[in-house]
């Protein structure tokens, strides 16, 4: 059986679990605010006498490298308060029976909005759309491994609906675990990033970077793993600069998973004259080398944008091959005049600088402001850590 509460601890979901004839039962919505009071309130210490269940939450809601799993949780926890019947390891409604659910829903109705609302440190689309949890027409019993990676974290999940679907813990307490430990992890990360950028304001007053600096410093950045975002925050930096200057603005940004074609985007970055909506400039990324056939799917976005492109670059942080390069370049008359061309990263970054010394700070800045609202998904903490600490540094002079 499940860890019980003092009884003064769980009035409020003796209501949910009210018969039909009492007809009081709360909604998804006021179950996870209530959850999240509870995680309040007990902030500093655990709800989970169980040392084992104890640990398999820790791991789910500390795996940074894959958040699908504890929102997979928080999904089938949901649902389970919900609708007291179902079996929480049944959150697709393929596998038929009255005991299993529609866990994408109670993730993408209910879930989203209390995660957002809350700043909790979980990715911001379900994760019932990640490859390892999608078209799953089968219970998710221990017995049957998901192939996702980390592998612990899908072990450690589905142990965990196990614990619930045989009452060795209520759905309350196991919710009420993860969201205190998300609250935490939260905090904690706040915490850090308030430390960082204040010890990056001591250094203010002191010799702005240098250009070259500058340069330095985004090089060491792109270095880190997981920097895929990083090129398109330097050009987007770039433009939120120098676009008054420039008389052109940047479009926002899309999703760093999003495809072009879901999109309807000509590139990662778009460039319009100021006023306009019209795309002049898109620019798309690689921490590849750029080949042929990139250069043959530019030439059929090229073709379906309702204007004329008058430049569609590519931005690369490997080594450019002088052939592809001599290719994009035949295309100039065959386009009515897009021309098509190959940056090195650090190159763009270096001339801009230069080229408008003046604004570097402003650069710096909007490069850090953009690193900074991009979702943990996109750009992880650790990579937003490792830009305060490095410019902390450098501006100090360590």
């Amino acid at each position: 059986m499940g860890h019980q509460y003092h009884p003064d601890d769980l009035h409020i979901f003796h209501a949910v679990a009210a018969t039909k004839a009492e007809k009081i039962q709360m909604t998804p919505d006021e179950i996870l605010q209530n959850v999240q009071q509870r995680a309040l309130a007990s902030l500093n210490a655990t709800v989970i006498t169980d040392s084992t269940i104890r640990e398999r939450v820790d791991y789910v809601c500390r795996c940074m490298s894959n958040r699908a799993g504890v929102r997979l949780l928080m999904s089938c926890l949901l649902a389970k308060l919900d609708k007291p019947n179902i079996d929480p390891r049944k959150p697709y409604t393929e596998i038929g029976g009255e005991d299993s659910f529609s866990g994408r829903t109670y993730d993408e109705r209910h879930l989203g909005k209390f995660i957002n609302e809350h700043r909790l440190p979980v990715n911001p689309t379900t994760a019932f759309l990640t490859p390892t949890l999608r078209n799953i027409d089968h219970p998710l019993t221990t017995e049957r491994e998901l192939v996702g990676r980390p592998r612990e974290l899908y072990k450690k999940t589905l142990e965990l609906l196990e614990d619930v679907a045989l009452e060795r813990i209520t759905a309350y307490e196991l919710l009420v675990e993860t969201v205190r430990m998300l609250i935490l992890l939260r905090n904690e990360k706040l915490a850090r990033m308030a430390s960082l950028l204040n010890a990056l304001d001591r250094t203010k007053g002191a010799l702005p970077l240098s250009s070259e600096a500058i340069v330095t410093l985004l090089s060491q950045h792109l270095a880190c793993k997981n920097a895929s975002r990083l090129p398109v925050l330097i050009v987007a930096a770039a433009y939120e600069s120098a676009g008054i200057r420039l008389n052109e603005n940047i479009l926002p940004l899309n999703s760093h998973n999003a495809a072009d074609l879901q999109t309807g985007s000509l590139g990662d970055v778009e460039i319009c004259l100021k006023g306009e909506d019209s795309v002049v400039t898109a620019y798309e990324m690689k921490m590849k080398r750029v080949t042929q056939d990139d250069i043959d799917a530019a030439i059929s976005k090229i073709a379906r944008a309702p204007n004329r492109i008058h430049n569609y670059l590519f931005i690369t942080t490997d080594v450019i091959d002088p052939i592809v390069s001599e290719y994009a370049a035949t295309f100039y008359e065959n386009t009515d005049g897009t021309e098509i061309a190959i940056l090195d990263c650090i190159g763009f970054l270096r001339h801009f600088l230069h080229l408008f010394h003046r604004i570097r700070g402003d650069f710096l800045n909007a490069y850090q402001a953009l690193l900074l609202n991009e979702p943990d998904s996109a750009v992880s903490q650790t990579l937003k850590e490792a830009f305060l600490a490095l410019r902390q540094a450098a501006e100090s002079g360590e």
